[in-house]
């Protein structure tokens, strides 16, 4: 709704500002022709209004425009024909881009979930001791309005209310020294006399329930631990929790999608089966860096620290982030967790207070990034695995940006470049014209490499597969071990046991013939896919031999002392 009335604002605004507007009501009807050329000026103006790469020129652009169409679709409304094509038609700016956050480094999310349980231990134990010493209170008109247990008494069991302790407390100057100290700035910064009270009161607050800057500590432990969004963790309440024997599952509601999932979260490190039938599933992982990474240890304690302030605000069922504030009035609000309200309560100033450095945006986003990250590690890299919570396409969109994942996919591609840049050197064996001596004897075969067998298969030419020999037929890496080759000679120069005699270089001329025919009847993305490597092997062999060497090939090709023996399939590949 925010949205569509800013949308109505700005263009009435502009409407009004239009020089020649002169009969404002009648430009300003739906069934106007002059209206679309006036919508049209307004929408190419709203880019200039907001910075580059904004997406709001469009949202507004957008909502005008849903707006005329439903009211085109009402039955006793008329919308001008011309502004309705022009509203159902493509909007006259681009939605703006923005660069995607990167995921924060693994020191800084470590530092973060260490500080954050830091900050939740700190909670539990300022709590435990505000309630222990409201305990050993009692009203303060009948203890003392200086005495900070019975100030705490009254607080707690609603015999009194903040604006109490102000109208009672005289100026600051003559606090007992227990107030004075409770109002102290960490920092040794002064108090001022006129908000010494408000900040009083916001102390003995703190002491009996959790603040907004509490809770972000929560939110944190319980984005790494589930992988969820932000939105998803602080959005559930106590009936959407069920304690396991040996985790918990947890309801979550994603606004943004309209989705609803129970998610149930193991307390071992590694994810073990699924219960019913493989609808719920785990998400933590074998990764450890810090304290017990376990969604159900978090639950379990966010309850308990909010328990109190959950029971003075009964109507908050939908989520546990229930956090006490003090209005400047000196009233009490206990309401839902609202981290935005201020620099002091915003994720930012948390990360401060906890001492947290980090580099780029402090956007917790970033940690949910991180985690998703992790998933996409620990799943081997499978998008489907890392993507459970939203659609593959968002995670291939969205997290796969990640300075992370980019290095480990560099790191993949620079591996499978160098598995078949090797494969390829270890290709075919070339023996070279000044070699040829040796083809004549088995030992000096051997000493090359090759069985006894096999030398002797080449010396009789039992092993000759017409474009190179090979040393072993059945054991080909394009067919089954202990098959026959089903591919010679056609790929015998991508195989690492062909062997290529001085003897067979009419042939590979021939075959380099043959390639050249399928280079120019074919297309060129095919042509590379089906015959790329033989082709750069082949070229690379024909050009280590001399000018006169393949001039006597060419001779003995001319004279037709040499054929190429091919497979049927050979001479019709080029129609694929």
């Amino acid at each position: 709704m925010a949205t569509y009335s800013r949308a109505i604002d700005r263009l009435g605004k502009f409407v009004d500002a239009a020089p020649e507007v002169s009969d404002t009501a009648q430009l300003l009807s739906l069934e106007s022709e002059s209206m679309v050329r006036l919508l049209a000026r307004w929408e190419r103006s709203l880019p200039e209004s907001y910075s580059a790469g904004s997406q709001w020129p469009k949202f507004l652009a957008d909502a005008v425009r849903i707006l005329i169409v439903r009211r085109d679709d009402h039955a006793e409304r008329g919308v001008e024909a011309g502004l309705s094509r022009f509203a159902r038609g493509k909007a006259l700016i681009a939605a703006g881009e923005s660069e995607e956050r990167d995921e924060f480094t693994l020191a800084e999310k470590r530092a973060m979930v260490r500080a954050a349980w830091n900050s939740v231990i700190t909670l539990e134990k300022r709590l435990v001791e505000g309630w222990a010493m409201a305990g050993r209170g009692r009203h303060p008109d009948q203890g003392s309005w200086f005495s900070l247990p019975d100030l705490l008494w009254g607080l707690s069991h609603g015999e009194i209310d903040l604006k109490d302790i102000s109208a009672a407390l005289p100026v600051l100057e003559k606090w007992p020294p227990e107030l004075q100290a409770l109002v102290q700035h960490g920092d040794g910064s002064p108090v001022y006399p006129n908000t010494a009270k408000l900040r009083l009161n916001s102390q003995l607050v703190a002491q009996l329930y959790p603040k907004t800057q509490d809770l972000h500590a929560f939110r944190v432990l319980l984005v790494e631990t589930t992988g969820h969004a932000s939105e998803e963790v602080t959005s559930f309440g106590e009936g959407d929790v069920e304690f396991l024997p040996h985790g918990v599952r947890l309801t979550f509601v994603k606004k943004r999608a309209g989705l609803v999932r129970h998610r149930a979260f193991r307390d071992t490190a590694k994810p073990p089966a699924a219960e019913n039938g493989g609808d719920d599933q785990t998400s933590t992982y074998d990764i450890t860096d810090g304290p017990r990474r376990e969604a159900s240890a978090v639950v379990r304690r966010l309850l308990a620290v909010t328990a109190k302030a959950r029971e003075k605000a009964p109507h908050l069922t939908h989520t546990l982030f229930v956090a006490a504030r003090v209005r400047a009035g000196h009233s009490l609000a206990i309401d839902h967790w609202v981290p935005n309200g201020g620099p002091e309560t915003r994720f930012e100033g948390w990360l401060a207070s906890a001492g947290v450095e980090v580099t780029g945006e402090k956007h917790i986003g970033r940690l949910r990034k991180s985690t998703k990250v992790e998933k996409a590690i620990a799943s081997g890299g499978r998008i489907s695995a890392a993507a459970d919570d939203h659609l593959e396409e968002t995670f291939a969109g969205h997290y796969a940006q990640g300075t992370t994942l980019r290095v480990l996919s560099g790191r993949v591609i620079a591996t499978a470049q160098d598995h078949w840049f090797h494969k390829a050197v270890e290709g075919p064996t070339v023996i070279a014209a000044e070699a040829e001596d040796a083809l004549k004897d088995t030992e000096a075969l051997k000493s090359l490499g090759l069985e006894e067998d096999q030398a002797e298969g080449i010396i009789q030419g039992q092993l000759d597969m017409g474009v190179s020999h090979c040393k072993n037929p059945y054991d080909s890496p394009f067919s089954p071990r202990g098959e026959l080759c089903a591919v010679a000679p056609l790929r015998c120069l991508e195989c690492r046991n062909a062997w290529i005699l001085p003897g067979q270089l009419p042939q590979l001329l021939l075959f380099e013939r043959h390639l050249e025919n399928l280079k120019r009847r074919m297309p060129p993305k095919s042509f590379t896919a089906l015959w790329g490597q033989s082709y750069v092997n082949l070229r690379a062999v024909l050009a280590a031999r001399s000018d006169q060497e393949l001039a006597l090939a060419r001779t003995s090709i001319e004279a037709d002392r040499t054929e190429l023996d091919l497979p049927l399939t050979a001479q019709v590949e080029f129609d694929q």
